[in-house]
């Protein structure tokens, strides 16, 4: 999982078996999509559970799943199922990239999934789509590779929008979208040196009210809940793969001291700090 991260991390793209990512995960199937936007491209029948609701996906469907929902995958090891996982960063480029990322596919009111069918059949989709990111990531040119993977996201996307109710795809959506969009941005920049509402209400130049009923619209969560969600991560992150000392993770991640890092930890994730580097050594 740390691979997948690093790769995320340095080039906002990354694209691997989900089987491959459970292993690296010590086998857990539990994941929380963050900032990213995920694409999981299933060519077997895939139990998955999103937000503590289970959907069975039937093989030849693409999955669209987007920022801050806990995925857990069911029957996915050893599966031919692909995640491609990308920031909003690398994707949006243009302003018709924006309107693809912000609509229904990606945050759909009534659902926390979005499910279409390859366009084409699964030997199609393996062959043109994967073999062939597969090629040019082997290419010694990264502008190359990173083209060819927008490509691929945009050729999916695309697809998808041939299902979706156009009709009742409210208007408000766009709008919701597009200011929870720039609340997680603004989130993952200052995350470290502020905790409350209020800071990123103010930034976006919104009420705390505003901002949380946004929030709870568009992912049917509180913005507390999401500030509260990114920075449990960020901890647990530094916590496993971090070499630095409790006391100096948790200055870098803005706590007075290292008790009060602990005591967000324990309540937060269930588990002292200590506790968790005791089980990872």
């Amino acid at each position: 999982m740390r691979q997948v991260f690093d790769e995320l991390k340095q080039n906002g793209f990354s694209i691997t078996l989900v089987s491959d990512i459970i292993e690296r995960n010590n086998f857990s199937r539990k994941f929380n999509t963050l900032e990213y936007f995920a694409i999981y491209l299933v060519a077997e029948d895939l139990n998955i559970t999103v937000e503590h609701k289970p959907y069975h996906i039937p093989g030849g469907n693409s999955v669209f799943i987007g920022p801050q929902k806990k995925v857990e995958f069911g029957n996915a090891l050893g599966k031919e199922i692909y995640a491609i996982i990308f920031t909003k960063e690398f994707f949006d480029k243009t302003s018709k990239d924006s309107i693809y990322l912000n609509s229904s596919i990606f945050f759909n009111s009534k659902s926390h999934i979005f499910i279409a069918p390859y366009f084409g059949n699964n030997d199609y989709n393996k062959i043109i789509l994967i073999e062939r990111l597969k090629r040019f990531s082997a290419i010694d040119e990264k502008n190359i590779y990173f083209s060819a993977a927008h490509n691929a996201i945009e050729s999916l996307i695309l697809d998808a929008h041939l299902h979706i109710d156009h009709k009742n795809d409210p208007k408000e959506h766009l709008e919701s979208v597009s200011l929870v969009n720039r609340f997680t941005v603004i989130l993952q920049r200052d995350y470290k040196i502020e905790k409350k509402v209020s800071h990123y209400a103010d930034e976006l130049r919104v009420s705390s009210r505003k901002l949380t009923d946004m929030t709870e619209f568009v992912y049917g969560k509180s913005a507390k809940q999401m500030i509260i969600e990114k920075v449990r991560f960020e901890c647990e992150k530094a916590i496993k793969f971090s070499n630095k000392t409790l006391s100096e993770i948790a200055f870098d991640l803005g706590f007075k001291d290292e008790g009060n890092f602990t005591n967000f930890v324990k309540k937060h994730s269930g588990k002292k700090p200590s506790d968790m580097r005791e089980m990872i050594g």
